[in-house]
């Protein structure tokens, strides 16, 4: 069992806790992926340091290597990858549905082929939540359906009753423990009466916080906000709210003003190994050769040792093909991501969150860009 606690709101906008056996989480929070149990170029420390307070690991990756019995013989996540803050694990049922002609659905779950050596692996509503109990997640994730966007509503409904029925079950294989939960999903892909009924259906269940599940698949930011416009006020108000998979900087701000807690994303980590920086004043690409003779830091008021580097030798980094370049970037933008939620844990507290979002869509906007140097 977890317990909520809303300190603050702001309009739809909430400043939250919420306690678990390893440590308080500060809402609105952003959770780094780790997805194999290491966010990619940072070290456990690293990801601390950027302000941190939960990542996210996946089932599915964990159950295929190195297996979640074996994880559980060696302590569980935390003591495994040797960070001691909470730990969320996704279900795996996006990976596993992702895999198409190598999965195959049924009311039983789903039985598919491990993309690393083609091994038949057999994932149930029980086994996905077996498997993160092994792992030793604070909060599990429900197995659930992803359906593709677009997707007719018929299919889209089925979909989403199967995932309610499997919902009931992960929630009745879960083993409750003091600091531990479980979160179910909201489905229904851009359909507000299928939202709404997925709602209603999870509640009745009952789960110690609710995610709404299906976005970020190609709708576009605006369907992004219309759903959660529907589907946020349906949720209870005493549990938390979790945007899944989502996303930029902008899409993080929208949600928050709309009563989400929290999120996660691949994207400034992923980003961090492509050469893309999100800062206060807008993203920027270091392969431009704009970047050549830029002396400024990426972002001179944040306090982190990647920010402060010079953007020429950032953009060096990049060019000469150096993983030092990725681990900086990515340290930075986890940095930023951090720095952005905190930013609006305090505007909710101050009760101004609406002038912080106009400033910071201003200076999104304005940008920072150094004239092109000429080399």
């Amino acid at each position: 069992m977890l317990k909520f606690e809303v300190l603050k709101q702001c309009k739809k906008s909430r400043l939250g806790v919420l306690h678990t056996a390893h440590g308080d989480i500060r809402t609105p929070a952003f959770m780094p992926v780790g997805t194999a149990a290491t966010v990619k170029a940072m070290t456990a420390q690293m990801v601390k340091d950027t302000g941190a307070d939960i990542l996210l690991c996946n089932t599915y990756h964990l159950m295929l290597r190195p297996g979640a019995e074996r994880v559980a013989r060696l302590g569980g996540l935390h003591k495994f990858m040797g960070w001691d803050k909470p730990i969320l694990t996704d279900s795996g049922g996006f990976q596993v549905m992702s895999l198409g002609a190598l999965c195959k659905l049924s009311e039983e779950g789903a039985v598919f082929s491990s993309h690393l050596d083609g091994s038949k692996h057999n994932l149930t509503p029980e086994r996905a939540m077996e498997i993160q109990y092994l792992l030793d997640s604070n909060i599990s994730m429900v197995l659930d359906e992803c359906t593709k966007y677009p997707c007719e509503k018929r299919a889209a409904e089925n979909s989403m009753l199967r995932s309610m029925r499997w919902a009931e079950r992960c929630k009745n294989a879960f083993i409750d423990r003091a600091g531990y939960g479980t979160f179910g999903i909201v489905q229904g892909s851009m359909y507000p009466d299928l939202r709404l009924k997925s709602a209603q259906m999870l509640q009745e269940i009952g789960f110690d916080g609710y995610a709404v599940g299906g976005l970020a698949v190609g709708e576009g930011q605006q369907v992004m906000f219309e759903t959660l416009d529907i589907v946020v006020p349906a949720l209870s108000e005493n549990h938390p709210r979790y945007l899944m998979g989502v996303g930029k900087p902008a899409d993080l701000v929208g949600a928050v003003q709309r009563g989400i807690d929290m999120f996660d994303c691949v994207i400034p980590t992923r980003s961090g190994r492509f050469a893309r920086a999100y800062t206060a004043n807008g993203e920027i690409n270091l392969r431009n050769a704009r970047h050549a003779e830029d002396h400024r830091p990426l972002q001179a008021d944040l306090d982190c040792p990647a920010s402060q580097t010079s953007r020429a030798y950032l953009h060096h980094l990049v060019k000469a093909d150096e993983m030092l370049g990725s681990i900086l970037l990515t340290q930075h933008n986890l940095t930023y991501y951090q720095s952005l939620m905190q930013q609006m844990r305090a505007a909710i507290a101050a009760g101004n969150l609406d002038d912080f979002v106009a400033e910071f869509h201003e200076r999104q906007a304005r940008g920072d860009i150094a004239p092109l140097v000429k080399t």
